[in-house]
């Protein structure tokens, strides 16, 4: 037995490095925007995923000036803050949040049909 190295089965999780904040691929932070639909044609525009460092209450407002909408600001137990507009705003949201310097291009995604 002395020549034999004998090994020892330890805990091994395979998503470690997937779990891991400094990992390059998994920590992109992406900021998703949906659209929800309501009775008939009507629609929610959904914007979920900013920072906390942002003032949610301030894009919201500058979002319903800029597009003319209604919109608010929704606590989920899951996804945090996540920011309602009134009907499709997808492609107005995403053009705002890059020109304002909030997100980068590359990190939204838009979801929907």
């Amino acid at each position: 037995m002395s020549d034999l190295d004998v090994q020892i089965p330890t805990a091994f999780d395979p998503f470690a490095d997937a779990n891991a904040e400094d990992s390059g691929a998994g920590s992109k932070e992406y900021v998703h925007i949906r659209i929800q639909q309501r009775n008939g044609r009507k629609s929610l525009t959904t914007v979920q995923g900013l920072k906390k460092e942002f003032s949610y209450n301030k894009i919201l407002k500058d979002l319903k000036k800029e597009f003319c909408c209604n919109g608010t600001v929704v606590q989920d137990p899951e996804l945090g803050q996540v920011i309602q507009l009134q009907g499709d705003q997808r492609k107005n949201v995403s053009t705002f949040l890059v020109q304002a310097g909030i997100v980068k291009k590359d990190n939204i995604k838009i979801h929907g049909f």
